[in-house]
């Protein structure tokens, strides 16, 4: 084979994987995620953690982390939870403009009286409120969020792949922006404050 069809054979290789690659974040990316203005979220119908119907629309009249996990999660959820809370001590008197909901995607074992033993311990946010449902319910919901989980493994022990960011709500009850897993407390609270500021 020729040296130039070598490389026609590896050029056409290169904008082959370009082009999936492009699909793929197309199709795994929120339309305008990169602006700021993507469209995650949407309405949605659960119950609290004191068993009380609860819609999108307590998204409104202030800012929301939004995270999806499930009380049995062994580090992701806990350390998101703790990351959240010491962020939002950082905010000094902002903190009082910003709550913390946590939506289940394990509506197997994650019912309203789990949710409210599990998010009661004292390192989670004040006031975070639990949500839980359907696996119907919970499906849709997780959809509008872009949100992956599957359950992994069988009997009473089992886990739930899910993923990891976090989502922060303006008080209009729409998306701004993603809150990376991993952040610091530092780092977490600066993003909040920049997204107050400019909101």
């Amino acid at each position: 084979m020729s040296k130039r069809s070598l490389i026609i054979i590896a050029l056409v290789a290169v904008i082959g994987l370009g082009a999936g690659a492009a699909l793929f974040w197309r199709a795994e990316t929120p339309a305008g995620a990169a602006s700021g203005q993507a469209d995650v979220g949407g309405p949605f119908e659960l119950v609290n953690q004191d068993g009380q119907p609860v819609d999108q629309s307590i998204l409104e009249g202030r800012w929301s982390v939004v995270f999806f996990g499930f009380t049995y999660c062994p580090d992701i959820c806990p350390s998101t939870l703790q990351a959240v809370a010491a962020a939002q001590e950082q905010l000094g008197p902002r903190a009082a403009d910003l709550q913390t909901v946590f939506i289940s995607v394990d509506p197997e074992r994650d019912t309203p009286e789990q949710l409210k033993t599990y998010l009661s311990l004292e390192a989670f946010p004040d006031g975070v409120v639990g949500l839980t449902g359907s696996p119907e319910q919970i499906e849709q919901v997780a959809k509008s969020y872009y949100v992956y989980y599957r359950k992994s493994g069988e009997g009473p022990d089992y886990t739930i792949d899910h993923s990891t960011a976090a989502y922060l709500m303006d008080p209009q009850g729409r998306f701004n922006r993603v809150l990376a897993y991993g952040l610091s407390p530092d780092e977490m609270a600066r993003l909040i404050r920049t997204a107050m500021q400019e909101g």
